[in-house]
Protein backbone atom coordinates (compact mmCIF):
# COMPACT_ATOMS: atom_id res chain seq x y z
CA UNK A 1 0.00 0.00 0.00
CA UNK A 2 2.61 2.89 1.01
CA UNK A 3 4.41 2.08 -2.93
CA UNK A 4 0.90 2.73 -4.41
CA UNK A 5 0.68 5.67 -2.03
CA UNK A 6 4.49 6.91 -3.13
CA UNK A 7 3.22 6.95 -7.17
CA UNK A 8 2.40 10.08 -8.09
CA UNK A 9 -1.65 10.63 -8.53
CA UNK A 10 -0.79 10.61 -12.62
CA UNK A 11 0.60 7.24 -12.20
CA UNK A 12 -2.18 6.30 -9.86
CA UNK A 13 -4.53 7.37 -12.51
CA UNK A 14 -3.21 5.61 -15.51
CA UNK A 15 -2.61 2.31 -13.46
CA UNK A 16 -6.09 2.12 -12.72
CA UNK A 17 -7.09 2.88 -15.89
CA UNK A 18 -5.64 0.02 -17.42
CA UNK A 19 -6.47 -2.12 -14.64
CA UNK A 20 -9.98 -0.95 -15.79
CA UNK A 21 -9.40 -2.11 -19.01
CA UNK A 22 -7.53 -5.32 -18.18
CA UNK A 23 -11.12 -6.36 -15.96
CA UNK A 24 -12.78 -5.24 -19.33
CA UNK A 25 -10.82 -7.61 -21.56
CA UNK A 26 -11.09 -10.38 -19.21
CA UNK A 27 -14.92 -9.89 -19.32
CA UNK A 28 -15.41 -9.50 -22.94
CA UNK A 29 -13.37 -12.73 -23.55
CA UNK A 30 -15.81 -14.46 -21.07
CA UNK A 31 -18.82 -13.49 -23.39
CA UNK A 32 -17.15 -14.23 -26.46
CA UNK A 33 -16.41 -17.77 -25.17
CA UNK A 34 -19.77 -17.76 -23.57
CA UNK A 35 -21.43 -17.06 -27.06
CA UNK A 36 -19.09 -19.02 -28.58
CA UNK A 37 -20.40 -21.96 -26.62
CA UNK A 38 -23.82 -21.15 -27.10
CA UNK A 39 -23.54 -21.61 -31.38
CA UNK A 40 -21.93 -24.34 -30.68
CA UNK A 41 -24.82 -25.97 -29.03
CA UNK A 42 -27.27 -24.90 -31.13
CA UNK A 43 -25.27 -26.44 -34.51
CA UNK A 44 -24.90 -29.36 -32.35
CA UNK A 45 -29.13 -29.41 -31.82
CA UNK A 46 -29.70 -28.18 -35.46
CA UNK A 47 -27.15 -31.28 -36.39
CA UNK A 48 -29.09 -33.55 -33.86
CA UNK A 49 -32.52 -33.20 -35.68
CA UNK A 50 -30.23 -34.47 -38.78
CA UNK A 51 -31.66 -37.64 -40.01
CA UNK A 52 -28.06 -38.95 -40.28
CA UNK A 53 -27.53 -37.96 -36.51
CA UNK A 54 -27.06 -40.98 -34.12
CA UNK A 55 -27.05 -39.63 -30.77
CA UNK A 56 -30.72 -40.43 -29.33
CA UNK A 57 -32.39 -37.58 -27.00
CA UNK A 58 -32.43 -38.83 -23.17
CA UNK A 59 -35.79 -38.44 -21.96
CA UNK A 60 -36.43 -38.95 -18.19
CA UNK A 61 -39.02 -39.49 -15.66
CA UNK A 62 -39.78 -39.81 -12.25
CA UNK A 63 -43.51 -40.10 -10.59
CA UNK A 64 -45.01 -40.85 -7.88
CA UNK A 65 -48.90 -42.17 -9.57
CA UNK A 66 -47.66 -42.77 -12.85
CA UNK A 67 -48.92 -39.46 -14.77
CA UNK A 68 -45.02 -38.30 -15.46
CA UNK A 69 -44.56 -41.74 -17.01
CA UNK A 70 -47.64 -41.28 -19.47
CA UNK A 71 -46.42 -37.94 -20.59
CA UNK A 72 -42.83 -39.50 -21.05
CA UNK A 73 -44.22 -42.08 -23.21
CA UNK A 74 -46.50 -39.40 -25.08
CA UNK A 75 -42.78 -37.05 -25.74
CA UNK A 76 -41.11 -40.07 -27.06
CA UNK A 77 -43.93 -41.03 -29.43
CA UNK A 78 -43.85 -37.37 -30.77
CA UNK A 79 -40.54 -36.77 -30.69
CA UNK A 80 -40.16 -40.59 -32.59
CA UNK A 81 -42.38 -39.40 -35.64
CA UNK A 82 -40.50 -36.67 -36.48
CA UNK A 83 -37.85 -39.06 -36.72
CA UNK A 84 -35.66 -38.30 -33.76
CA UNK A 85 -34.29 -41.42 -31.60
CA UNK A 86 -35.35 -41.55 -27.47
CA UNK A 87 -33.51 -43.44 -24.68
CA UNK A 88 -36.29 -43.87 -22.33
CA UNK A 89 -35.33 -43.91 -18.72
CA UNK A 90 -36.95 -44.07 -14.90
CA UNK A 91 -34.87 -40.97 -13.52
CA UNK A 92 -33.52 -43.50 -10.84
CA UNK A 93 -31.26 -44.81 -14.22
CA UNK A 94 -30.08 -42.34 -15.20
CA UNK A 95 -26.38 -41.59 -14.43
CA UNK A 96 -23.91 -38.81 -14.36
CA UNK A 97 -22.07 -40.14 -17.26
CA UNK A 98 -25.58 -40.88 -18.80
CA UNK A 99 -25.79 -36.75 -18.92
CA UNK A 100 -22.30 -36.29 -19.34
CA UNK A 101 -22.61 -38.13 -23.48
CA UNK A 102 -26.20 -37.21 -23.80
CA UNK A 103 -26.15 -33.60 -25.55
CA UNK A 104 -30.20 -33.41 -25.45
CA UNK A 105 -31.86 -34.61 -22.39
CA UNK A 106 -35.96 -34.02 -21.46
CA UNK A 107 -37.49 -34.62 -17.68
CA UNK A 108 -40.43 -35.08 -17.25
CA UNK A 109 -40.63 -35.15 -13.43
CA UNK A 110 -43.75 -34.84 -10.34
CA UNK A 111 -43.73 -33.29 -7.18
CA UNK A 112 -45.02 -34.90 -4.25
CA UNK A 113 -46.69 -33.83 -1.27
CA UNK A 114 -45.15 -30.70 -0.07
CA UNK A 115 -42.45 -30.25 -2.73
CA UNK A 116 -41.56 -33.74 -2.73
CA UNK A 117 -39.71 -35.79 -5.28
CA UNK A 118 -41.29 -38.77 -5.95
CA UNK A 119 -40.05 -41.84 -4.43
CA UNK A 120 -38.74 -43.37 -7.86
CA UNK A 121 -36.32 -39.98 -8.16
CA UNK A 122 -34.42 -40.92 -4.60
CA UNK A 123 -31.79 -43.01 -6.58
CA UNK A 124 -30.47 -39.76 -8.97
CA UNK A 125 -30.98 -37.23 -6.05
CA UNK A 126 -28.74 -39.37 -3.95
CA UNK A 127 -26.05 -40.64 -6.37
CA UNK A 128 -25.99 -37.54 -9.67
CA UNK A 129 -27.76 -34.75 -7.84
CA UNK A 130 -25.26 -35.05 -4.68
CA UNK A 131 -22.36 -34.78 -6.78
CA UNK A 132 -21.25 -31.98 -9.59
CA UNK A 133 -20.91 -33.46 -13.19
CA UNK A 134 -20.03 -30.98 -15.48
CA UNK A 135 -22.60 -30.86 -18.11
CA UNK A 136 -21.32 -28.16 -20.16
CA UNK A 137 -22.43 -30.11 -23.48
CA UNK A 138 -26.09 -30.79 -22.62
CA UNK A 139 -29.17 -29.25 -23.61
CA UNK A 140 -32.05 -29.80 -21.86
CA UNK A 141 -35.46 -29.36 -21.03
CA UNK A 142 -37.86 -29.53 -17.81
CA UNK A 143 -41.49 -30.45 -17.64
CA UNK A 144 -42.95 -30.34 -14.03
CA UNK A 145 -45.61 -31.50 -12.47
CA UNK A 146 -47.27 -30.32 -9.67
CA UNK A 147 -50.36 -28.46 -7.62
CA UNK A 148 -51.12 -25.14 -6.77
CA UNK A 149 -52.97 -25.84 -3.77
CA UNK A 150 -49.97 -26.84 -1.80
CA UNK A 151 -47.29 -24.48 -0.70
CA UNK A 152 -44.09 -25.68 -2.65
CA UNK A 153 -45.92 -25.70 -6.60
CA UNK A 154 -43.51 -28.00 -8.73
CA UNK A 155 -40.48 -28.06 -6.58
CA UNK A 156 -38.80 -30.63 -7.29
CA UNK A 157 -39.13 -29.68 -11.08
CA UNK A 158 -37.54 -26.00 -10.12
CA UNK A 159 -35.04 -27.94 -7.99
CA UNK A 160 -33.91 -29.98 -10.70
CA UNK A 161 -34.18 -27.18 -13.15
CA UNK A 162 -31.66 -25.02 -10.91
CA UNK A 163 -29.14 -27.91 -10.31
CA UNK A 164 -28.58 -28.72 -14.10
CA UNK A 165 -28.17 -24.96 -14.65
CA UNK A 166 -25.67 -24.79 -12.03
CA UNK A 167 -24.28 -27.64 -13.23
CA UNK A 168 -23.26 -25.80 -16.99
CA UNK A 169 -26.31 -27.34 -19.14
CA UNK A 170 -28.20 -24.74 -21.22
CA UNK A 171 -32.31 -24.90 -20.96
CA UNK A 172 -33.08 -25.57 -24.86
CA UNK A 173 -36.24 -23.76 -23.51
CA UNK A 174 -37.78 -22.13 -20.40
CA UNK A 175 -38.85 -24.90 -17.80
CA UNK A 176 -42.62 -25.89 -18.46
CA UNK A 177 -45.06 -26.26 -15.01
CA UNK A 178 -47.96 -28.06 -14.89
CA UNK A 179 -50.80 -27.51 -12.83
CA UNK A 180 -53.14 -30.66 -11.77
CA UNK A 181 -53.09 -31.90 -15.61
CA UNK A 182 -53.75 -28.27 -16.97
CA UNK A 183 -54.23 -28.88 -20.89
CA UNK A 184 -52.74 -25.57 -21.97
CA UNK A 185 -49.31 -26.47 -20.11
CA UNK A 186 -49.17 -29.58 -21.76
CA UNK A 187 -50.18 -28.43 -25.06
CA UNK A 188 -46.62 -25.77 -24.77
CA UNK A 189 -44.79 -28.77 -23.58
CA UNK A 190 -45.90 -30.45 -26.67
CA UNK A 191 -45.33 -27.59 -28.98
CA UNK A 192 -41.64 -27.43 -27.92
CA UNK A 193 -40.82 -30.72 -28.12
CA UNK A 194 -42.89 -30.91 -31.23
CA UNK A 195 -40.02 -28.05 -32.73
CA UNK A 196 -37.65 -30.10 -31.94
CA UNK A 197 -38.92 -32.95 -33.66
CA UNK A 198 -39.79 -31.06 -36.64
CA UNK A 199 -43.58 -32.34 -36.04
CA UNK A 200 -46.31 -28.63 -36.30
CA UNK A 201 -49.25 -30.50 -36.84
CA UNK A 202 -49.76 -33.16 -34.55
CA UNK A 203 -53.21 -33.33 -32.79
CA UNK A 204 -53.52 -31.70 -29.37
CA UNK A 205 -52.74 -33.92 -25.92
CA UNK A 206 -55.71 -34.47 -23.94
CA UNK A 207 -56.16 -36.55 -21.28
CA UNK A 208 -58.14 -39.77 -21.71
CA UNK A 209 -62.10 -39.23 -21.97
CA UNK A 210 -63.79 -40.34 -18.70
CA UNK A 211 -65.88 -43.29 -19.55
CA UNK A 212 -69.38 -43.71 -17.72
CA UNK A 213 -69.84 -45.28 -14.57
CA UNK A 214 -72.74 -46.44 -12.16
CA UNK A 215 -72.60 -45.99 -8.30
CA UNK A 216 -74.16 -48.95 -7.36
CA UNK A 217 -73.33 -48.60 -3.78
CA UNK A 218 -72.74 -46.47 -1.13
CA UNK A 219 -72.26 -47.55 2.41
CA UNK A 220 -70.83 -46.02 5.43
CA UNK A 221 -68.13 -47.78 6.88
CA UNK A 222 -67.62 -46.01 10.43
CA UNK A 223 -71.32 -45.23 12.14
CA UNK A 224 -70.87 -43.30 15.15
CA UNK A 225 -66.98 -42.82 14.88
CA UNK A 226 -65.47 -39.29 16.33
CA UNK A 227 -64.04 -38.86 12.75
CA UNK A 228 -65.98 -37.61 9.32
CA UNK A 229 -67.67 -40.32 7.32
CA UNK A 230 -66.48 -42.81 5.55
CA UNK A 231 -68.13 -45.00 3.04
CA UNK A 232 -67.57 -48.11 0.25
CA UNK A 233 -68.08 -46.84 -2.47
CA UNK A 234 -68.57 -49.51 -5.68
CA UNK A 235 -69.13 -48.36 -9.21
CA UNK A 236 -69.68 -50.54 -12.07
CA UNK A 237 -68.48 -49.55 -15.62
CA UNK A 238 -70.70 -48.88 -18.76
CA UNK A 239 -67.91 -50.43 -20.79
CA UNK A 240 -65.45 -53.20 -19.91
CA UNK A 241 -62.67 -52.02 -17.93
CA UNK A 242 -59.54 -54.03 -16.07
CA UNK A 243 -56.91 -52.36 -13.62
CA UNK A 244 -54.71 -53.98 -11.26
CA UNK A 245 -54.25 -54.19 -7.76
CA UNK A 246 -52.11 -50.83 -6.87
CA UNK A 247 -53.94 -48.80 -9.46
CA UNK A 248 -56.03 -45.43 -9.22
CA UNK A 249 -59.58 -44.27 -10.45
CA UNK A 250 -59.79 -41.00 -11.50
CA UNK A 251 -63.43 -39.23 -10.83
CA UNK A 252 -64.63 -36.43 -13.01
CA UNK A 253 -66.69 -34.57 -9.98
CA UNK A 254 -69.31 -32.86 -10.54
CA UNK A 255 -70.95 -29.79 -8.44
CA UNK A 256 -73.75 -29.84 -5.74
CA UNK A 257 -76.67 -29.34 -8.27
CA UNK A 258 -78.40 -27.23 -5.55
CA UNK A 259 -75.05 -24.70 -5.33
CA UNK A 260 -75.32 -24.84 -9.42
CA UNK A 261 -79.78 -23.90 -8.98
CA UNK A 262 -78.34 -21.26 -6.04
CA UNK A 263 -76.38 -19.38 -8.83
CA UNK A 264 -78.37 -19.87 -11.43
CA UNK A 265 -81.18 -18.71 -9.37
CA UNK A 266 -79.16 -15.12 -8.01
CA UNK A 267 -77.79 -14.66 -11.59
CA UNK A 268 -81.47 -15.06 -13.05
CA UNK A 269 -80.31 -17.27 -15.55
CA UNK A 270 -81.98 -20.06 -17.40
CA UNK A 271 -80.80 -23.40 -17.21
CA UNK A 272 -81.71 -24.44 -19.65
CA UNK A 273 -80.04 -22.02 -21.57
CA UNK A 274 -77.75 -22.89 -24.69
CA UNK A 275 -73.87 -22.92 -24.24
CA UNK A 276 -70.96 -24.01 -26.45
CA UNK A 277 -69.17 -25.86 -24.61
CA UNK A 278 -67.60 -29.88 -24.47
CA UNK A 279 -69.21 -30.77 -21.38
CA UNK A 280 -73.30 -30.47 -21.97
CA UNK A 281 -75.64 -28.61 -24.28
CA UNK A 282 -77.17 -26.49 -21.41
CA UNK A 283 -76.00 -24.11 -19.14
CA UNK A 284 -76.67 -26.20 -16.09
CA UNK A 285 -75.27 -29.33 -17.43
CA UNK A 286 -72.13 -27.61 -18.48
CA UNK A 287 -72.17 -26.01 -14.37
CA UNK A 288 -72.33 -28.86 -12.97
CA UNK A 289 -68.91 -29.72 -14.51
CA UNK A 290 -67.37 -26.25 -13.73
CA UNK A 291 -65.52 -24.26 -10.71
CA UNK A 292 -68.30 -22.03 -9.58
CA UNK A 293 -67.31 -18.32 -8.36
CA UNK A 294 -67.47 -18.08 -4.94
CA UNK A 295 -67.01 -14.52 -4.41
CA UNK A 296 -70.27 -13.46 -5.74
CA UNK A 297 -69.25 -11.81 -9.17
CA UNK A 298 -69.89 -13.45 -12.44
CA UNK A 299 -71.34 -12.23 -15.93
CA UNK A 300 -74.40 -12.25 -16.11
CA UNK A 301 -74.74 -14.18 -20.25
CA UNK A 302 -74.71 -17.74 -19.92
CA UNK A 303 -72.02 -17.88 -22.69
CA UNK A 304 -69.65 -15.28 -20.90
CA UNK A 305 -70.45 -17.47 -17.72
CA UNK A 306 -69.05 -20.64 -19.11
CA UNK A 307 -66.08 -18.78 -20.48
CA UNK A 308 -65.13 -17.55 -17.13
CA UNK A 309 -65.20 -20.89 -15.17
CA UNK A 310 -61.96 -23.38 -15.68
CA UNK A 311 -63.59 -27.46 -15.26
CA UNK A 312 -63.41 -29.08 -11.81
CA UNK A 313 -59.71 -31.04 -11.25
CA UNK A 314 -60.04 -34.62 -11.15
CA UNK A 315 -60.02 -36.28 -7.95
CA UNK A 316 -57.77 -39.72 -7.56
CA UNK A 317 -58.63 -42.67 -5.47
CA UNK A 318 -56.84 -45.86 -4.75
CA UNK A 319 -58.85 -49.26 -5.68
CA UNK A 320 -59.93 -51.47 -3.00
CA UNK A 321 -61.02 -54.35 -5.64
CA UNK A 322 -60.43 -56.64 -8.33
CA UNK A 323 -61.58 -56.55 -11.87
CA UNK A 324 -62.91 -60.22 -11.02
CA UNK A 325 -65.35 -58.32 -8.89
CA UNK A 326 -67.13 -56.39 -11.66
CA UNK A 327 -66.70 -53.41 -10.05
CA UNK A 328 -64.25 -50.38 -8.51
CA UNK A 329 -64.63 -50.61 -5.46
CA UNK A 330 -63.50 -47.79 -2.86
CA UNK A 331 -63.31 -46.22 0.23
CA UNK A 332 -63.69 -42.65 0.57
CA UNK A 333 -64.23 -40.39 3.74
CA UNK A 334 -65.85 -37.46 3.39
CA UNK A 335 -63.45 -34.23 3.64
CA UNK A 336 -64.29 -30.86 4.45
CA UNK A 337 -63.72 -26.97 2.78
CA UNK A 338 -63.04 -24.10 5.03
CA UNK A 339 -66.34 -23.23 5.13
CA UNK A 340 -67.86 -26.93 5.95
CA UNK A 341 -69.00 -27.81 2.70
CA UNK A 342 -67.95 -31.56 1.53
CA UNK A 343 -64.58 -30.86 -0.55
CA UNK A 344 -65.46 -31.27 -4.92
CA UNK A 345 -64.60 -34.88 -4.91
CA UNK A 346 -65.64 -36.75 -1.73
CA UNK A 347 -68.59 -34.33 -1.75
CA UNK A 348 -70.01 -35.78 -5.02
CA UNK A 349 -68.85 -39.69 -4.29
CA UNK A 350 -70.53 -39.61 -1.11
CA UNK A 351 -73.25 -36.87 -0.65
CA UNK A 352 -74.70 -35.15 -4.27
CA UNK A 353 -74.84 -38.33 -6.21
CA UNK A 354 -77.25 -40.34 -6.17
CA UNK A 355 -77.87 -43.99 -6.21
CA UNK A 356 -77.62 -45.29 -9.64
CA UNK A 357 -76.08 -41.74 -10.68
CA UNK A 358 -73.95 -41.81 -13.83
CA UNK A 359 -69.80 -41.36 -12.67
CA UNK A 360 -66.92 -39.85 -14.59
CA UNK A 361 -64.23 -41.93 -14.05
CA UNK A 362 -61.19 -43.39 -15.81
CA UNK A 363 -58.85 -46.26 -14.75
CA UNK A 364 -54.63 -45.12 -14.79
CA UNK A 365 -52.47 -47.16 -14.34
CA UNK A 366 -49.82 -47.08 -11.15
CA UNK A 367 -46.83 -49.00 -12.02
CA UNK A 368 -44.73 -47.80 -8.78
CA UNK A 369 -47.48 -49.57 -6.45
CA UNK A 370 -48.21 -52.87 -8.29
CA UNK A 371 -47.63 -55.81 -6.23
CA UNK A 372 -44.44 -57.91 -6.61
CA UNK A 373 -44.00 -60.62 -9.33
CA UNK A 374 -43.07 -63.17 -6.98
CA UNK A 375 -44.31 -64.88 -3.54
CA UNK A 376 -41.58 -62.65 -1.36
CA UNK A 377 -43.18 -61.75 1.97
CA UNK A 378 -45.80 -58.17 1.97
CA UNK A 379 -45.84 -56.20 4.50
CA UNK A 380 -48.77 -53.41 3.59
CA UNK A 381 -49.01 -50.44 6.34
CA UNK A 382 -51.55 -48.25 6.30
CA UNK A 383 -54.20 -45.95 8.31
CA UNK A 384 -57.60 -44.46 7.27
CA UNK A 385 -59.06 -44.95 3.65
CA UNK A 386 -55.28 -45.90 2.66
CA UNK A 387 -56.50 -49.20 3.58
CA UNK A 388 -58.17 -49.60 0.05
CA UNK A 389 -54.74 -49.96 -1.95
CA UNK A 390 -54.01 -52.46 1.03
CA UNK A 391 -56.89 -54.73 0.68
CA UNK A 392 -56.87 -55.00 -2.98
CA UNK A 393 -52.94 -56.24 -2.95
CA UNK A 394 -54.58 -58.40 -0.20
CA UNK A 395 -57.40 -60.01 -2.08
CA UNK A 396 -54.42 -60.29 -5.31
CA UNK A 397 -51.85 -62.39 -2.61
CA UNK A 398 -55.42 -64.32 -1.88
CA UNK A 399 -56.15 -65.20 -5.14
CA UNK A 400 -52.43 -66.29 -6.14
CA UNK A 401 -52.23 -68.52 -3.04
CA UNK A 402 -49.50 -66.38 -1.54
CA UNK A 403 -50.48 -66.29 2.73
CA UNK A 404 -47.20 -64.42 3.79
CA UNK A 405 -48.40 -61.33 4.18
CA UNK A 406 -48.39 -58.92 7.15
CA UNK A 407 -51.51 -56.28 7.50
CA UNK A 408 -50.52 -52.84 10.17
CA UNK A 409 -53.79 -51.24 9.65
CA UNK A 410 -54.51 -47.89 12.02
CA UNK A 411 -57.70 -45.73 12.81
CA UNK A 412 -59.77 -44.04 15.45
CA UNK A 413 -61.72 -46.74 17.49
CA UNK A 414 -62.07 -50.25 17.59
CA UNK A 415 -65.69 -49.96 17.91
CA UNK A 416 -66.47 -47.86 14.71
CA UNK A 417 -63.06 -47.51 12.75
CA UNK A 418 -62.06 -50.79 11.88
CA UNK A 419 -62.54 -50.61 8.18
CA UNK A 420 -63.54 -54.27 6.31
CA UNK A 421 -63.25 -55.88 10.21
CA UNK A 422 -65.39 -59.46 8.63
CA UNK A 423 -62.87 -59.69 5.49
CA UNK A 424 -59.67 -58.69 7.66
CA UNK A 425 -60.75 -61.30 10.38
CA UNK A 426 -61.63 -63.55 7.80
CA UNK A 427 -58.25 -63.21 6.02
CA UNK A 428 -56.40 -63.69 9.72
CA UNK A 429 -58.74 -67.06 10.07
CA UNK A 430 -57.81 -68.49 6.76
CA UNK A 431 -54.20 -68.01 6.75
CA UNK A 432 -54.18 -65.39 4.08
CA UNK A 433 -52.76 -62.78 6.80
CA UNK A 434 -49.97 -64.57 8.73
CA UNK A 435 -49.79 -61.37 10.98
CA UNK A 436 -52.13 -58.49 11.58
CA UNK A 437 -51.12 -55.60 13.98
CA UNK A 438 -53.75 -52.82 15.08
CA UNK A 439 -53.53 -49.45 16.25
CA UNK A 440 -56.59 -47.67 16.97
CA UNK A 441 -55.67 -44.25 18.44
CA UNK A 442 -58.55 -43.18 20.26
CA UNK A 443 -58.93 -47.14 22.91
CA UNK A 444 -56.53 -46.05 24.86
CA UNK A 445 -55.19 -42.19 26.86
CA UNK A 446 -52.27 -42.69 25.45
CA UNK A 447 -52.35 -42.42 21.48
CA UNK A 448 -51.03 -45.32 19.49
CA UNK A 449 -50.31 -45.00 15.73
CA UNK A 450 -49.46 -47.71 13.28
CA UNK A 451 -45.49 -46.09 13.51
CA UNK A 452 -45.84 -47.57 17.21
CA UNK A 453 -46.39 -51.29 16.30
CA UNK A 454 -43.98 -51.10 13.91
CA UNK A 455 -41.07 -50.06 16.38
CA UNK A 456 -42.96 -52.68 18.90
CA UNK A 457 -42.65 -55.72 15.89
CA UNK A 458 -39.05 -54.50 15.15
CA UNK A 459 -37.35 -58.14 15.43
CA UNK A 460 -40.39 -59.49 13.23
CA UNK A 461 -39.80 -56.44 10.80
CA UNK A 462 -36.54 -57.27 10.72
CA UNK A 463 -36.57 -60.75 9.84
CA UNK A 464 -39.46 -60.09 7.21
CA UNK A 465 -37.14 -57.81 5.59
CA UNK A 466 -34.11 -60.47 5.51
CA UNK A 467 -36.55 -62.85 4.52
CA UNK A 468 -36.57 -61.16 1.11
CA UNK A 469 -40.25 -58.91 2.14
CA UNK A 470 -41.48 -55.67 0.48
CA UNK A 471 -42.84 -53.03 2.15
CA UNK A 472 -45.86 -51.44 0.69
CA UNK A 473 -47.04 -47.80 2.32
CA UNK A 474 -50.76 -46.23 1.70
CA UNK A 475 -53.06 -43.49 3.45
CA UNK A 476 -52.23 -40.00 4.68
CA UNK A 477 -49.18 -38.33 3.54
CA UNK A 478 -49.30 -35.85 6.52
CA UNK A 479 -48.28 -37.44 9.67
CA UNK A 480 -48.37 -41.30 8.96
CA UNK A 481 -46.51 -41.82 5.89
CA UNK A 482 -43.60 -39.91 7.08
CA UNK A 483 -43.79 -41.36 10.77
CA UNK A 484 -43.73 -44.49 8.93
CA UNK A 485 -40.72 -43.51 7.01
CA UNK A 486 -39.05 -42.42 10.27
CA UNK A 487 -39.62 -45.66 12.21
CA UNK A 488 -38.71 -47.94 9.68
CA UNK A 489 -35.14 -46.05 9.41
CA UNK A 490 -34.87 -46.28 13.22
CA UNK A 491 -35.66 -50.25 13.12
CA UNK A 492 -34.07 -50.90 9.90
CA UNK A 493 -31.55 -48.20 9.54
CA UNK A 494 -31.18 -45.22 6.50
CA UNK A 495 -29.17 -47.63 4.49
CA UNK A 496 -31.08 -50.34 4.34
CA UNK A 497 -34.47 -48.46 3.85
CA UNK A 498 -32.94 -46.66 0.62
CA UNK A 499 -31.91 -50.25 -0.54
CA UNK A 500 -35.30 -50.99 -0.23
CA UNK A 501 -36.63 -48.25 -2.26
CA UNK A 502 -34.00 -48.67 -5.11
CA UNK A 503 -35.16 -52.34 -5.40
CA UNK A 504 -38.67 -51.82 -5.58
CA UNK A 505 -39.54 -53.37 -2.53
CA UNK A 506 -40.09 -49.64 -0.89
CA UNK A 507 -43.10 -48.65 -2.23
CA UNK A 508 -45.53 -45.79 -1.34
CA UNK A 509 -49.39 -44.62 -2.37
CA UNK A 510 -49.81 -41.37 0.10
CA UNK A 511 -51.40 -38.57 -0.40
Amino acid sequence: MSAWLALSPETRRLCAAGLVLGVYALFCLAIALREARRRRAVRREAHALSAGESAAILLAHASQTGFAEQLALATAKLLSDGGARVTLKALADVTAADLAKAGRALFVVSTTGEGDAPDTARRFLRDVMSAAPDLHDLGFGVLALGDSSYAHFCAFGRTLDAWLARRRAHPLFDRVEVDDGDAAALRHWQGQVGIMAGVTDSPDWTRPRYGLWRLAERRQLNPGSPGEAAFHIRLEPAEAATWEAGDILEIGPCNDPAEVAALLSGLALDPDAAVLADEGATLAAVLAWRRLPQDGAAPTTPQALIDALSPLPHREYSIASLPAGGGVELLVRTMRRADGRPGVGSGWLTVHAEKGAEIAARVRTNRSFHGPTDDRPLILIGNGTGLAGLRAHLKARATAGRHRNWLVFGERTQAHDYFHRDEIEAWRASGVLERLDLAFSRDQTRKIYVQHRLMQAADALRAWVADGAAIYVCGSLEGMSGDVHAALVAVLGAEAVERLSDEGRYRRDVY
